[in-house]
């Protein structure tokens, strides 16, 4: 589990494409000392485990169901990737309560900038804007977000200036998909309803 709380921001070292994907990724402030072997990271919102790891590099692999159902085929070598490690007991729950787990791609329609900070608005498949309401939680490439306003399948997020320069939703331009994972509370509120 994890919260949506970025810690760095890394990047892809290296893809081996041979059968299931084995990704290198560099990091810069994560401390991978008390990484295990096994462990999860989160990267840019899809839980990979630890396989291998150095000083300042971790190896995940990556399935051929990932990689149909993220926008982890589109990563290439110098891919910058926000990173987060797993929740252990007793840790600040700053951002809200994320699995890793991708629910399917957004695609960013817009940037406004207002003020300081600024205002995206995403488009997501039909199938998951009932689970997207106002003021509401979302994660979009790792980073856990507020929902600002829902009007059928797009919603509005504002991005702070800290987050904007400390993940790689800075990046992003129209056009761009993430990766998104809907509140899982939203989850099992329409389950129970009947209406997932």
């Amino acid at each position: 589990m994890f919260t949506g709380i970025i810690i760095d921001i890394g990047s892809v070292k290296e893809i081996d494409k041979q059968g299931d994907w084995r990704i290198t990724i560099g990091v810069n402030d994560f401390d991978l000392s008390t990484t295990e072997i096994g462990a999860s990271i989160c990267c840019s919102g899809c839980c990979l485990t630890v396989i291998e790891k150095g000083a300042d590099w971790f190896r995940v692999d990556v399935s051929a169901e990932s990689l149909s159902k993220t926008i982890i085929s589109s990563w290439g070598q110098g891919t910058l990737l926000n990173l987060e490690p797993a929740l252990k007991m007793g840790d600040e729950l700053g951002g809200h309560i994320v699995s890793g787990h991708v629910d399917g791609l957004a695609e960013l329609t817009s940037i406004k900038v207002e003020q300081d900070s600024h205002r995206l608005s995403f488009k997501v498949p039909d199938d998951l804007a009932l689970y997207i309401a106002s003021k509401g939680s979302v994660t979009l490439d790792g980073v856990s977000l507020t929902v600002n306003e829902v009007q059928d399948n797009q919603f509005g997020v504002n991005i702070i200036p800290h987050t904007w320069e400390n993940t790689t939703l800075g990046q992003l331009k129209e056009g761009s998909k993430v990766n998104i994972e809907i509140d899982m509370l939203a989850r099992y509120v329409a389950r129970m309803l009947g209406k997932a």
